[in-house]
């Protein structure tokens, strides 16, 4: 397995709308592996595709206190279960540093494919639902930092690009 590298915040690249997945092989399932690595080495709950610069419709993520429940959604599509919206702290490795309040719906219903291309369904609450609905946002080129005000978002992009000058 290998690490792969994540696109920060401000990368165009990250706003780059995720295509389907059609083909289910075993460059898929490396990918997943590594997408796994990825996210863990970092520390992170959640990775979308698109955040390691492939553009399939495709997200792990793990919200499991060990560490032990992947799971992976290969186009995922979700409808709202439950309308009532909860605020979360999100993170996200693309926007390294930096933690704000987000609303989302509480309850969701995801379908979607397995590694080996096998549909399923699964209802999502709390923490888990947050995570789906930020990292299916990633496939449709949006961050969490659109949901914060027009200042706040200009505050990160100023510190991320400042950071980035400095460890070019």
């Amino acid at each position: 397995m290998a690490l792969l590298p994540i696109l920060e915040f401000p990368d165009p690249r990250l706003r780059k709308l995720a295509s389907p997945v059609t083909h289910f092989d075993d460059r898929l399932r490396r990918l997943v592996d590594n997408m796994f690595e990825t996210m863990y080495q970092s520390e992170g709950i959640g990775l979308a595709a698109t955040q390691v610069n492939v553009h399939k419709r495709l997200l792990v993520l793990d919200v499991s206190e060990e560490k032990d429940s992947p799971h992976v959604f290969i186009n995922p599509e979700f409808e709202v279960i439950e309308e009532e919206l909860q605020d979360y702290q999100e993170g996200c490795l693309s926007v390294p540093g930096f933690f704000e309040e987000v609303s989302r719906p509480r309850a969701i219903r995801v379908s979607a494919r397995d590694r080996n291309g096998e549909t399923f369904e699964l209802e999502a609450k709390g923490l888990l639902a947050v995570c789906i609905q930020h990292e299916i946002d990633h496939l449709d080129g949006k961050l969490f930092v659109d949901y914060l005000s027009p200042l706040k978002r200009q505050r990160i992009r100023s510190k991320l690009q400042k950071e980035q000058r400095k460890s070019a």
